[in-house]
């Protein structure tokens, strides 16, 4: 069946995705999203068809697989995405404490304080 072809590509991308980011390994990212992108792609448009709805257990067991490894995955992704913004937020703090430390001692040397 296509839609099971269509989850193993899933799945095994999801997996490799989740194995890098617990690695801290993030070369291949943009790999990971465009891969996902296809096969979700591929699975809406299967989806539509009349034959979905007479999956049997072993397809549904399945899917239900895939949501904790797309849980597993968001989770992972989430983390990431946290500790960026972590990372953004202090250096946008130093920055604007540097300029506003330079501001003032420029300020304040002009009007003739701290010479």
């Amino acid at each position: 069946m296509m839609l099971m072809k269509s989850l193993d590509r899933l799945e095994e991308t999801l997996d490799q995705e989740t194995a890098a980011l617990m690695a801290r390994d993030l070369s291949n990212l943009e790999e990971f999203n465009r891969r996902k992108s296809q096969c979700l792609l591929e699975i809406s448009r299967m989806v539509r068809t009349p034959d979905i709805h007479a999956l049997d257990q072993k397809a549904t067991k399945r899917l239900q697989n895939l949501q904790a490894k797309i849980e597993t995955n968001q989770d992972m992704l989430q983390q990431h995405m946290q500790a960026v913004q972590e990372v953004a937020s202090i250096i946008s703090n130093a920055i604007q404490k540097a300029e506003s430390d330079s501001t003032y001692s420029a300020h304040m040397n002009k009007a003739g304080f701290g010479a």
